[in-house]
């Protein structure tokens, strides 16, 4: 890949892009610009029920409208399903996996009983329950004798091990500022995500595998996104460190909120580009609220 610095806007077409989505894209273009470098757009719709060619087209059609610009091809990650089992095939042959059979109604009776029991159940950065890894204690017959029977699993990452194999401790470099002023070199703490998910059955990946996996073939060399993303970033560096790729900078920038203090949406339909410009905002306009972080 070039030396040139590389950004990208990587939005998932799973709904209406909105003022935050379009922030987020300006600021990517306006340090891509200052830098002389490039911006990619790239479209992370793994999730193939969910995304849908509907939104995708609405989505390009808005950044055109925006006059945001970025360098082709565009990258659809549910083209790239090869890159991604190729990592997790590298990631299973340390193993480093387990395949994992618990439904989340099974999880939140595991934890409730453990809760009612006294115990302290940990939580990830989003407030969902860790895992509980009970798959991790089964022998390699009991594993395939599940999976032979056709039980729905997925494959999660053993992230007590993976943290002991990676380098440790682990640090990235953030340009901007996590969600309570954290900045310069950040400590990665991958634990506190617990086991995450790295595949499906059905589907070789997942938001975590496949981004790392992106940035590293594409060459991103910064990473400017929310800081609804800030904490991501600690089992992301770990999966950098497992697999060998680069590390690229990081820029967690704010996030836009509504009237009620609450992070925008894409359930916001009265902030999506499209109702914007329907209610008659120019593109300049919409840019200038995005420069200014108002809310309307």
């Amino acid at each position: 890949m070039s030396d040139k610095d590389i950004f990208r806007f990587a939005p998932s077409p799973n709904g209406a892009l909105h003022l935050g989505h379009a922030y987020s894209a300006l600021l990517n273009r306006q340090m891509a610009d200052k830098a002389h470098g490039t911006m990619l757009l790239r479209l992370e719709d793994i999730d193939t029920t969910r995304c849908t060619t509907e939104y995708e087209m609405q989505m390009l059609q808005d950044l055109h409208w925006l006059g945001i610009q970025w360098s082709e091809p565009v990258r659809r990650q549910s083209a790239h399903f090869d890159d991604y089992r190729q990592a997790l095939d590298r990631l299973q042959a340390m193993q480093l996996l387990y395949p994992a059979f618990l439904t989340r109604g099974d999880i939140r009776k595991f934890v409730a009983a453990r809760e009612g029991a006294g115990f302290q159940w940990p939580r990830d950065p989003d407030g969902a329950p860790h895992y509980p890894g009970v798959e991790r204690q089964y022998s390699t017959g009991q594993r395939q004798d599940l999976i032979g029977s056709g039980k729905p699993f997925a494959w999660r990452l053993d992230v007590k091990k993976a943290c002991a194999m990676a380098d440790d401790p682990i640090f990235w470099e953030e340009l901007g500022r996590g969600p309570i002023g954290q900045t310069g070199r950040i400590k990665a703490e991958p634990s506190i995500w617990g086991d995450v998910i790295l595949a499906r059955k059905d589907v070789p990946t997942s938001y975590h595998l496949s981004v790392v996996v992106d940035d590293a073939l594409q060459g991103v060399s910064d990473i400017v996104r929310g800081h609804d993303l800030f904490h991501a970033t600690s089992m992301h560096r770990l999966l950098q460190c497992l697999l060998e790729l680069p590390t690229p900078r990081y820029h967690h920038h704010r996030l836009l909120q509504d009237g009620f203090g609450r992070k925008l949406s894409k359930s916001d339909g009265d902030t999506s580009i499209r109702q914007l410009r329907a209610r008659g905002l120019s593109a300049d306009d919409v840019l200038a609220l995005c420069e200014s972080s108002q809310t309307i």
